[in-house]
């Protein structure tokens, strides 16, 4: 039992439970993203446009260093914001999760039409092994926060206490986990579409 804050015992059931929501969330973005744009292409090519201007589109492919610092302060600004939508009971935590799995969705579809299975698997596997749970997590702490401030209006939790358990398993998870997706896609998924391409 903590000093304060949740039980650890109710923390570790807190966290599964509301890990299995968040990917449930995150599953069923990716389809809605894959099915939207299965039956309508153009919804696709606007948010593979979008993700080119956005991501991409800041990423230079001529210095893989450059390219993992980027890809890194990318993932970690998302990370942060999924963590920190919490203290939006969760709303900005669902938005963001929501929209990633359905971009996701969405280009894969669009990618599918001119590429193999292998290279979809090439360019996605190697990096978001490491990236895609690091985003589950990182939802996952943003969505018990969320629940410790409800929780906390009933008189029952203490956030601050929480919060600063939910911060220490974010730099113990989520802060190497992107660390290494981004050394991966800088320096790794390149060769690796290449094998395959």
């Amino acid at each position: 039992m903590s000093d304060s804050g949740v039980p650890t015992i109710q923390m570790r059931f807190l966290l599964r439970t509301t890990a299995t929501v968040t990917i449930l969330i995150f599953i069923i973005s990716l389809i809605a993203g894959w099915i939207g744009t299965l039956h309508n292409p153009a919804i696709g090519n606007e948010l593979l446009a979008l993700f080119e201007k956005e991501i991409a589109g800041q990423i230079t492919m001529d210095n893989p260093a450059n390219m993992c610092m980027m890809i890194f302060a990318n993932n970690l600004e998302a990370c942060i914001l999924l963590f920190l939508g919490g203290a939006t009971f969760g709303i900005l935590t669902l938005i963001i999760l929501s929209l990633n799995g359905i971009v996701i969705g969405a280009v894969t579809e669009i990618i599918s039409k001119g590429h193999s299975i292998l290279f979809i698997a090439a360019a996605i596997i190697p990096h978001g092994i490491f990236e895609i749970p690091a985003f589950i997590i990182a939802s996952t702490l943003g969505f018990c926060m969320a629940q410790s401030l409800i929780a906390e209006w009933y008189g029952v939790a203490d956030t601050a206490a929480d919060a600063q358990r939910f911060a220490r398993l974010f730099l113990l998870y989520v802060l190497p986990l992107i660390t290494v997706a981004a050394i991966v896609e800088a320096f790794i998924t390149p060769a690796i579409i290449q094998m395959v391409a």
